[in-house]
């Protein structure tokens, strides 16, 4: 009678041919869904918006079995959040690499995205040797790249 595991992670964002770009093409996720337009009475329900449309993508995460989505809202709009890290209610998701450095040279010629850090190499606590970033993607979605360290 508790939690049992995790399934997914959802983001809203402002433009999801943008997340699909850039999770798709860039970081090689699998898109295992795309909905054009989501106008089922149970997930208006769910979401607490009654006249909702919604455009989703569900991708998986490479080397994982978790799962990410994004949710496009074409009716009813939102207003952009300021996801500055240390905003109450922002938060950002980490994903594992195997090349942090060779990743960020690459990553760094893309339009539209903002990098908080270049690489920081981790020189003390529980991930010494690791190296790891926070940035920006396309639609101001914080996300962390981590490298763990070499044994």
């Amino acid at each position: 009678m508790g939690i049992i595991g995790a399934d997914h992670t959802s983001y809203t964002v402002r433009d999801l041919d943008a997340a699909r770009a850039f999770y798709c093409d860039v970081l090689g996720f699998e898109i295992l869904h795309a909905r054009p337009r989501i106008t089922n009475q149970y997930f208006r329900d769910i979401i607490g918006f009654p006249d909702a449309v919604v455009r989703d993508l569900y991708l998986r995460i490479p080397g994982t079995e978790h799962h990410v989505e994004f949710f496009e809202y074409q009716q009813p709009q939102g207003q952009q959040q300021d996801t500055t890290p240390n905003n109450p209610g922002s938060s950002h998701i980490a994903y594992l690499v195997d090349d942090l450095r060779g990743l960020y040279e690459r990553l760094k010629t893309i339009e539209h995205l903002t990098f908080i850090s270049e690489p920081i190499y981790l020189d003390e606590g529980p991930n010494l040797g690791g190296w790891a970033l926070y940035m920006k993607d396309p639609n101001g979605i914080i996300i962390e790249l981590f490298q763990a360290a070499q044994s």
